[in-house]
């Protein structure tokens, strides 16, 4: 059992938050009981993540999208409303990490994409103004795009969507979870071969034919499950924690 103030403490400080312009407020968003003994990790702060990790007893749900974006209406009605509710009235504390949790080169989203790929990584670009995005390296073992398409929906059980054309062999890619396919031209860049992402746009396809490049759309939620799970097995052996990852499917 932990105090949660001193988690949050820990993970802001591991995961480097005073460092990033984001889009929405990392770290605590939602603050519920004072002392942390079981925590659920999940990829989206819905309704249904929320109800599991009550029935599962959570002190605190730690995700990578939580609430309170930019741009979003600021009256806290409807489902918004649904949603604080349901955590306020079980002292349940929501924590959400963003762009901290996509950059960690340990338990990013990134990061931990690339080591369950198996792939060889070379370095992290910075991409939108963002040090550290944009993952770039090599594949364990060169592959057809066929090839690398199995090995993605393997991992992520899902088969991607595989746009543009590119080598007949791939060797070099860059990737980056998420709806990150504008940074097709910084993979370019890169020299990539190949660039993995979650999203795709109509635009991307034509981009990926014209730079001569083959595009996986991956799945946003599928691409971003394993950055906040390791970061919960991390927690729970460090902290002495209870930790629960729970898969709400997305098929976006």
């Amino acid at each position: 059992m932990i105090q949660l103030s001193e988690l949050v403490r820990y993970c802001d400080e591991l995961l480097g938050t005073s460092g990033f312009h984001d889009y929405t407020p990392n770290g605590l968003q939602v603050e519920g009981r004072d002392e942390v003994a079981r925590i659920v990790t999940g990829v989206t702060a819905s309704m249904a993540l929320l109800e599991q990790a009550i029935a599962l007893g959570a002190d605190a749900v730690l995700v990578h999208h939580g609430y309170f974006w930019k741009g979003e209406p600021l009256p806290v009605t409807g489902l918004k409303a649904r949603r604080l509710s349901m955590l306020l009235r079980h002292g349940v504390s929501l924590i959400a990490y963003h762009l901290p949790l996509d950059t960690h080169e340990v338990f990013g989203n990134n990061a931990q994409l690339g080591k369950r790929l198996a792939f060889e990584v070379d370095g992290y670009a910075e991409a939108g103004g963002v040090p550290r995005l944009l993952a770039f390296g090599r594949l364990d073992v060169a592959s057809t795009p066929g090839e690398l398409a199995d090995r993605l929906a393997r991992l992520l059980g899902r088969a991607p969507l595989h746009v543009g054309a590119g080598p007949r062999i791939i060797r070099k890619v860059a990737w980056c979870s998420g709806a990150a396919q504008r940074f097709l031209g910084e993979a370019v860049t890169l020299g990539a071969d190949a660039y993995i992402s979650g999203e795709v746009s109509e635009p991307t396809t034509h981009e990926a034919r014209e730079h001569g490049i083959h595009y996986f759309a991956a799945g946003h939620h599928a691409t971003e499950r394993y950055g906040v799970q390791a970061l919960g097995e991390h927690l729970a052996a460090k902290l002495c924690l209870e930790h629960r990852f729970v898969d709400d499917p997305n098929p976006v």
